[in-house]
């Protein structure tokens, strides 16, 4: 292929996941996919290497990339076949983002496969929203192990039932499973078009070139950061069982444009559910680095080939089974990315923000009664670290997620809540040469009594300032005028507001 193209086989790869993603968005029935679109989808190789990725959640798309090869390389697969898991320990992050993972054949030889992952605010937790404080993996809902949901185009009806018979409104997560399997299909088509236009040699041999002209712009990336060793470290406010202050360890050794991250010194896992496998660690730090990179690197697999990491067995971001990791794929993947830019800080300061607000500010509520149940879940935006070139925005999510908020008109129209205040919060960046991004403010009225979880960071711990600049202020959680902590589970009474004022971003450089 010559450079053209390479560019136009690229695109017409990204191309299926974006279709993929459109299908997901436009078929689902709850707000949590089709309002907020909390899901990701992808195209791997036959070997479970990434090729392709749609702009969507890093931290799904990181972690599906890190653990691919191991899932797929378990299974027969036959044409007509998907996969269905959510099992941190198996693939997963946590027990809500429900991965699909279906084959794509070139008359009867595996050609890769096509994948999304959509979080479910229900996934039959004794909580509402499924985001719950708790001290084992098996609380926090059902445990899917990778399983066929169809085979050989036959619907495993039995597993189907038992999954959907797990929440609150079967319904709403018939359908949302419905539109994943849908997302799936829809991706087959498409690639098997693509591999039949080109053969499947030619599309292979796309593959290869691809990757190798990802891994050459991202080392022109890396070997701009000076050789070196590089440490930072940054904590976890709490855990929601009464641990404070939870370390995480980062080490970047640079050695002429490779990398190994070192997670040696990072805090043992946690009684609570900020543990995360080691997935979500991966993600982070390929989304860190990934930053670094030109625009148009490839999203494939070759874009990481440089970059190595370890972290200790049993130790918060390599978790071991049955460890609670409900706020690890949101919360902790967030500090990972914080450690890491913070030793980069050290190596490129020119390029490296200060803090953004460094929390999803997970929601998750319902109620179980027994006329209308309901779940919903939602995070909610903050400010971002501000550079060296320029302040940070305000009122946006950042780094591991890349949700939107949900709509004022969608939430009131399926739920029992009015919001009575959303707004930005002034004065919540920090100052500095640039200032950082302000947070939100986010009210909420309940209609009806409700279960309420709150899984929230930089409660107690400020996002930090860089080159002198002063940190963003920290989050707040009210109900009525009352503090709440970071993670908390409370009931409320109808008539009763909750109140999230979400952290700023941290400032850059000294003010004049």
């Amino acid at each position: 292929m010559n450079p053209v193209e390479l560019n136009i086989f690229a695109s017409r790869l990204n191309a299926v996941c974006d279709e993929m993603g459109a299908v997901l968005q436009r078929t689902a029935f709850s707000p949590n996919i089709k309002d907020r679109l909390d899901f990701s989808c992808a195209v791997f190789d036959s070997n479970g290497e990434l090729c392709a990725q749609a702009a969507h959640i890093p931290v799904h798309l990181g972690s599906m990339a890190y653990a691919m090869h191991d899932i797929v390389s378990q299974f027969d697969w036959r044409k007509g076949d998907m996969l269905i898991l959510n099992d941190p320990y198996l693939g997963g992050t946590h027990l809500p983002d429900v991965t699909l993972i279906a084959p794509v054949f070139s008359n009867s030889q595996l050609a890769g496969f096509v994948a999304n992952r959509a979080h479910h605010a229900d996934i039959g937790s004794d909580t509402p929203g499924s985001m719950p404080i708790t001290h084992s993996l098996a609380e926090e809902g059902m445990i899917i192990s990778p399983s066929f949901l169809i085979k050989e185009g036959k619907v495993n009806n039995e597993l189907k039932n038992k999954i959907t018979g797990a929440v609150r409104n079967s319904h709403i997560g018939e359908g949302d499973f419905t539109a994943q399997i849908s997302a799936n299909h829809c991706g087959v088509v498409r690639l098997e078009n693509l591999i039949g236009t080109s053969g499947l040699k030619n599309y292979q041999s796309g593959l290869v070139l691809l990757n190798e002209y990802a891994e050459r712009l991202a080392l022109s990336a890396l070997e701009q950061i000076p050789d070196g060793c590089y440490v930072f470290s940054d904590v976890m406010d709490d855990d929601g069982l009464g641990n404070t202050d939870i370390n995480i360890t980062c080490r970047i050794e640079m050695d002429n444009g490779k990398v190994h991250v070192d997670f040696t010194g990072t805090a043992e896992q946690t009684s609570g559910n900020i543990n995360c496998p080691l997935s979500v660690t991966a993600a982070g730090v390929y989304y860190a680095f990934r930053c670094l990179m030109p625009e148009q690197t490839p999203a494939c697999a070759g874009s990481f080939r440089h970059i190595t990491l370890q972290a200790p067995k049993g130790c918060l971001i390599n978790a071991s089974y049955p460890s609670a990791v409900a706020a690890g794929n949101v919360e902790t993947s967030t500090r990972i990315v914080d450690a890491v830019l913070g030793a980069l800080a050290q190596a490129v300061p020119e390029k490296i923000p200060a803090a953004s607000h460094g929390s999803m500010n997970n929601l998750a509520m319902g109620s179980d009664d027994v006329e209308q149940p309901w779940d919903y879940y939602e995070t909610i935006g903050g400010g971002m670290g501000a550079s060296k070139n320029t302040d940070g925005l305000s009122a946006v999510q950042t780094h591991m997620t890349n949700t939107l908020n949900t709509p004022i008109e969608s939430l009131e129209m399926h739920y029992p809540l009015r919001i009575k205040r959303y707004a930005i919060r002034d004065n919540s960046g920090g100052n500095g040469k640039h200032r950082g991004g302000n947070g939100l403010v986010r009210e909420f009225e309940f209609l009806q009594p409700a279960n309420v979880t709150l899984l929230t960071e930089r409660r107690t711990n400020a996002p930090w300032g860089l080159a002198g600049g002063e940190n963003g202020r920290q989050g707040v959680n009210k109900r009525g005028g009352k503090l709440l902590s970071g993670k908390t589970s409370i009931r409320v009474e109808k008539g009763e507001s909750l109140t999230i004022e979400t952290p700023g971003g941290g400032g850059w450089g000294k003010s004049d």
